[in-house]
């Protein structure tokens, strides 16, 4: 990645990121570079793990911080995981959903149903006004089966 150029997803993000007013320091890049183009839900540690290894002087913090950004500008999205610790992907497009490995981390994407008999549903049920919903299924990948 040092030598490379950015992929034409972690340019957009660094376009969208410098637009937010962030600065852009080369760990946020190489930390773009993963998250933008890596299939599988990473936590930050496994982040800073790979960052570290294009960008030596690359700091758990900075990750951390990349990742607030990334989130508040709806570039990520973070993944609710069975242990209760939280990964993080790159954010669905329109209406697109997660099929996430248990195992592994792969993700895959995927169009969503129409859910709007269900969440009628239970907004009759509950008296809640749905303003947006998120849906994502884990299991194995055919690789963990």
């Amino acid at each position: 990645m040092s030598n490379h150029t950015p992929t034409p997803l972690s340019q957009a993000w660094l376009d969208t990121l410098q637009a937010g007013g962030y600065r852009i320091t080369r760990p946020l890049q190489v930390i773009v570079e993963i998250l933008a183009n890596s299939t599988r839900a990473l936590g930050p540690v496994n982040i800073y793990d790979l960052a570290r290894k294009e960008y030596p002087k690359t700091g758990l913090v900075t990750v951390y911080r990349a990742l607030e950004k990334l989130e508040a500008t709806g570039l990520v999205q973070r993944v609710h995981q069975a242990d209760g610790c939280h990964a993080y992907l790159r954010a669905a497009n329109g209406h697109e959903h997660i099929l996430l490995c248990s195992l592994c981390g792969q993700v895959v994407y995927f169009a969503g149903d129409d859910l709007s008999d269900l969440i009628a549903r239970v907004e009759g049920q509950s008296g809640f006004t749905i303003q947006e919903h998120w849906l994502q299924f884990h299991g194995l990948c055919a690789n963990c089966q």
